[in-house]
């Protein structure tokens, strides 16, 4: 089965478990937009615990935050409160989260005199980024650009696993690698895309 048939399967599974969890919270008034700013605080909390050296509490607040950021979504769905700004929001924030986080990993890396894994860091950081930019780049424009090795799920999971196990140099190695990979993919694709619109 290709790749992206197995992420919907899986998000279409996780979406129907999250469904009565969104339902409770709009019976309590929570908002899409509330739970995206506590994804936020989580990761930036994340980003706190790594700088103190904690690790795997680092690891458990940036799944949690990862958790809420994919209900955010399934909230605003069930209760018919998507909107433009919403969706700016939550990509934009994702992105802060994001660097918050390999902020954090470069400065303990840096600090313990681990120049190379403080770049590899930073470049698993530019590379995560160019996931995100080349799809919505290519939305702009009009070209559907959800192809890839490595979504924000599949990054959250690479950088959980090597903060909870103690292996995050080779996490952020293997992240920049399917990082890369998923960029030359989502480029490919846009310009196959482009090239074949009158």
């Amino acid at each position: 089965m290709p790749l992206h048939r197995v992420r919907q399967a899986a998000k279409s599974r996780l979406e129907a478990v999250a469904r009565p969890l969104a339902r409770l919270l709009l019976r309590h008034s929570i908002t899409p937009n509330t739970l995206t700013l506590v994804a936020l605080a989580l990761s930036l909390l994340s980003a706190g615990l790594i700088l103190v050296e904690q690790p795997v509490a680092a690891g458990l607040a940036l799944l949690a935050g990862g958790a809420l950021d994919l209900l955010d979504g399934t909230l605003a769905r069930v209760g018919h409160q998507e909107s433009r700004l919403g969706a700016f929001l939550d990509s934009t924030l994702d992105r802060v989260a994001e660097g918050a986080v390999f902020a954090a990993l470069a400065a303990v890396f840096a600090g313990a005199g681990l120049a190379l894994e403080a770049g590899l860091t930073v470049l698993a950081l530019l590379a995560s980024l160019l996931v995100s930019y080349t799809r919505a780049r290519a939305e702009g424009l009009g070209a559907a650009c959800e192809v890839g090795l490595a979504t924000r799920g599949e990054r959250i999971i690479l950088l959980v696993a090597g903060l909870v196990s103690g292996l995050i140099a080779e996490a952020l190695a293997i992240l920049l690698a399917v990082s890369a990979i998923t960029v030359v993919q989502r480029m490919w694709a846009t310009a196959r895309h482009l090239a074949a619109r009158p």
